[in-house]
This record gives structure tokens, C-alpha cells and sequence, in this order.
């Protein structure tokens, strides 16, 4: 017989892991679920879910499995006939498809072979694709524990409003399978990615973070003075200093100058 020491951690999507102190706070009796108490319990719960939400109008709660919450996600944020883009990176991002497809969706797929994650690089050519106007600044992937963040920064000629931002969620919706997708303008820091930003920006001071030293340090703030296809020119404190692109980390406009 095998003797197992230690507690046993189940390493999949589902059920979650409960804490000890939860566990302890359940040790006791089972509620009458037609009993007072649990009326009670029931109307403090539904009060703290308005709080949650952030809203003064009823919660409505309903059982289900997690395919009820995904249909309950499309049906309150999709219209039959609305384009949306999936990306294939496991079983949930098929089933995904299925459920979308039932509701009429007109689903953008691209294939995937399960063991990468989203490639940003498609993201942006297919929302070239149907948001032709949007320019994608930077697409970045912050990793948390308990979930990863799919960040995108957006840039558009008539500026970025909050519709643009629920427009272009609405185009990744099936990357919320597998991540926390936030979409927003660049904000004041604005994020320089392409060659053509820092020639839009000449004259701004900016913040260069360096792959590798410079004059012992990584990181470089001053004005941008020059700009080509390979590099880029800045007068740091120390001087003109030449960055080639593919020494560039990350850059940033530098906020209130």
C-alpha cells in the first residue's frame, strides 16, 4: 500500500482548491435551505452582489455549469451576426467556437496546435481586418497567479473612445478564455513600438529601457532628436546617445512634458 504524506493538490481548471479556514467554517450542521436563516442569507448575499457589480438594479442568479456562463457572456454582449476573432489554444477555445457558432456568430478562427499561447502578431493583422483604423501600440502579456493579463494599447485618428475599446474587446472576445483582457488608450506614457513613433514625436522627452547596458545603465530619458528605420537619436544628460531598435526593451513618452 502506498502511503501519500501531505495534502493533495488537484492541478486543473476545476474544482478549486479550499482554504483550511474555509474548510473549518463549514464544519458544522447543514442550513435548512427552507429555513429562515437561509432566506436571510440568500437576500445579505444578493445585497453584497449589487455591490460587486456595481449596481443599484437586482442580481438575478441562476445555476449552471460553466457552459451556462459562457452563453450567458455571448448572449449579453453579442448579436447574432456580429464578427468576432478565436484563436485556437486548447479544448475550451473549440468548444468556444461551437457555442458561438449555435448563436449565429460570424466567428474568425485562427488555428493553433495547443501548446503556445496567442500569437499577438495575428492579433493585430486580423484586426486590421475589421478595425482597418485601430493601431495596436503595444501588445503585452502581464502574468499574474491566479490569472495572465492580455494588455493592448490602442490608437486611433479620431481618438480612442471607451466604444472603440468595447469594440475591439468585442473582436478578442474568445482570447478571454485564457486570459484578463484589457483594452485601453496609450494615456499620457504613451508606449513607442515603431519607428514611426519616435518620428511623430521629435521634440518629446521619452524613457528608453535598454536590453543590455549603456554607459552603465539600462535605462536612457531625454529628448528625441532623431529617428530612422534602424535606430533611434536622444539628448540624454550625458549627450547625444544612437540606440539601435533591437537594443530597445521598452519606451514610453515621458507623462506632462
Amino acid at each position: 500500500m502506498t502511503v501519500h504524506t501531505g495534502r493533495h493538490f488537484l492541478q486543473i481548471p476545476g474544482p478549486t482548491n479550499i482554504p483550511d479556514r474555509v474548510l473549518r467554517a463549514m464544519d458544522m450542521p447543514t442550513m435548512d435551505h427552507r429555513g429562515p436563516e437561509f432566506g436571510q442569507l440568500g437576500l445579505e448575499v444578493l445585497a453584497a452582489a449589487q455591490r460587486v457589480f456595481r449596481t443599484r438594479q437586482p442580481v438575478i442568479i441562476y445555476p449552471s455549469s460553466g457552459t451556462g456562463a459562457w452563453e450567458a457572456a455571448i448572449v449579453n454582449t453579442l448579436s447574432p451576426g456580429d464578427k468576432v476573432l478565436m484563436a485556437e489554444t486548447g479544448q475550451f477555445a473549440v468548444l468556444w467556437r461551437g457555442i458561438a457558432e449555435k448563436f449565429k456568430l460570424d466567428v474568425d478562427f485562427v488555428p493553433g496546435d495547443w501548446r503556445r499561447g496567442a500569437d499577438l502578431e495575428q492579433i493585430e493583422a486580423r484586426l486590421a481586418t475589421v478595425e482597418p483604423d485601430v493601431e495596436v501600440l503595444l501588445a503585452e502579456v502581464k502574468s499574474t497567479p491566479a490569472h495572465p493579463t492580455l494588455r493592448l494599447f490602442i490608437d486611433h485618428p479620431d481618438g480612442v473612445t471607451l466604444a472603440l475599446c468595447e469594440q475591439v474587446s468585442s473582436d478578442l472576445s474568445d482570447y478571454r478564455d485564457r486570459y484578463a483582457l484589457e483594452v485601453s488608450s496609450p494615456g499620457q506614457d504613451r508606449p513607442l513600438t515603431k519607428p514611426q513613433h519616435y518620428k511623430r514625436f521629435l521634440g518629446r522627452r521619452a524613457r528608453v529601457r535598454l536590453r543590455a547596458e549603456c554607459a552603465g545603465s539600462r535605462s536612457l530619458t531625454g529628448e528625441l532628436v532623431g529617428a530612422s528605420e534602424q535606430d533611434v537619436t536622444i539628448a540624454a544628460d550625458d549627450g547625444l546617445v544612437t540606440i539601435p531598435f533591437e537594443q530597445i526593451a521598452r519606451s514610453n513618452l515621458v507623462p506632462g512634458d
